[in-house]
């Protein structure tokens, strides 16, 4: 399988250097800001998201691992795990989800369901590395790295080995 590689670590930092700069605008500050990484790239970028941010505001981020297995409307039988006591309350906060590749919205969708499990956030926002289109579900994110039209059976993969990276497998 062909592989192009699209975008490089450097494009990558650059990238969410600036959507960082976009988040902290649009919610006037960060005080209130809560991330949530959508298992399992997600989880990585929204740390890289968190590291930048982090410079941009002067103070860390801590990043939630979100799982939406169950939430998914093609997994029925996924049952969701029941809430710790650790786990974190979003009432009254805005809830950054982050992803690596938006498709079709169907992860998107079932991280909002999940996300409401930890309480009533003020505001719930998405931001992706690339949007590639061919939506399912009226999806739209507030912060796109890069949108990238692609074929439906192509795939946008994104590397996080230490250094991000983003290919096209065609």
């Amino acid at each position: 399988m062909p592989r192009t590689l699209l975008m490089s670590p450097a494009r990558v930092h650059r990238t969410l250097t600036r959507v960082a700069y976009e988040v902290v605008e649009r919610n006037r500050g960060s005080d209130t800001l809560m991330l949530f990484g959508i298992r399992t790239r997600g989880v990585g970028l929204a740390e890289m998201l968190a590291d930048t941010l982090g410079e941009v505001e002067g103070r860390a981020f801590r990043v939630e691992a979100l799982d939406v297995t169950a939430f998914r409307d093609d997994r029925p039988d996924a049952e969701p795990s029941p809430l710790n006591a650790a786990a974190p309350s979003v009432d009254d906060r805005d809830v950054l989800l982050v992803d690596d590749v938006l498709f079709t919205g169907r992860t998107a969708r079932a991280a909002i369901d999940a996300v409401l499990r930890y309480g009533r956030p003020r505001s719930i926002q998405l931001a992706v590395l690339i949007d590639r289109g061919h939506r399912e579900f009226p999806i739209r994110p507030d912060y796109v790295g890069r949108v990238i039209p692609t074929k439906h059976e192509e795939r946008i993969t994104v590397e996080l080995n230490g250094e991000a990276r983003v290919y096209l497998e065609e």
